[in-house]
């Protein structure tokens, strides 16, 4: 299987970036092909231009930057997106590679004002981190937030089918190694466990804790 990973985190040194090297390894370790951008590492502008708002069509190519990863993600199997939660939300580098890439034309059109998915046939893994610890994300509400628009609006509105959303609360400064190997065994076992060539029932929602 060919995959493709998408990782958005300013700092190097930040558990996103040791969750993104755990997935790419455990991949190979696998045997499968795989493709890491890390947005900010090469300089992705994540501003939409007026231009690029209207549909890809005959009269209008994406730019080079943009058709480069379309046909990336063309070509991969599986796309993983890898990013901390900013307010809850995508941060804003991983948020204008949605804007900028799964345009119109390309990751979906629409019909009497609904829309329907181009890249059906791929799949789909999220891993995301924030700091808050589950039963607040979870009775406030804001955690059925983040599914809706994450999961169903974006990636299942484009066509894809979502094989896990893993998810780390509680990660604090100066997380612990104990706590930090904890995460990266379960991207391990994340990647073993859909990506091993067995067929997945259904897809699954999992917290990781580190906090109280």
């Amino acid at each position: 299987m060919k995959h493709l990973i998408i990782v958005a985190d300013p700092s190097t040194k930040s558990l996103t970036t040791a969750l993104t090297r755990a997935n790419s390894a455990e991949l190979e370790d696998l045997g499968h092909e795989q493709q890491t951008y890390d947005l900010y590492r090469i300089g992705f502008n994540p501003v939409l231009r007026a231009e690029e708002s209207s549909p890809i069509a005959s009269d209008r190519s994406a730019n080079l930057d943009v058709g480069i990863l379309q046909d990336d993600i063309c070509s991969a199997d599986v796309l993983t997106l890898i990013y901390p939660l900013s307010w809850m939300s995508m941060p804003a580098t991983m948020k204008g590679f949605v804007d900028r890439v799964f345009v119109r034309g390309f990751a979906y059109d629409s019909r009497d004002g609904l829309a329907y998915g181009l890249l059906a046939g791929r799949k789909c893994i999220l891993i995301t981190v924030s700091e808050a610890p589950p039963p607040r994300l979870v009775n406030s509400g804001i955690w059925n937030a983040v599914q809706v628009l994450h999961e169903p609006y974006f990636l299942r509105a484009c066509g894809f089918e979502l094989l896990a959303h893993l998810h780390f609360s509680g990660i604090v400064p100066n997380l612990s190694k104990s706590a930090t190997d904890h995460c990266l065994t379960r991207v391990q076992d994340c990647v073993w466990e859909h990506c091993r060539g067995r067929p997945i029932a259904a897809p699954s929602t999992h917290f990781a804790s580190m906090g109280p």
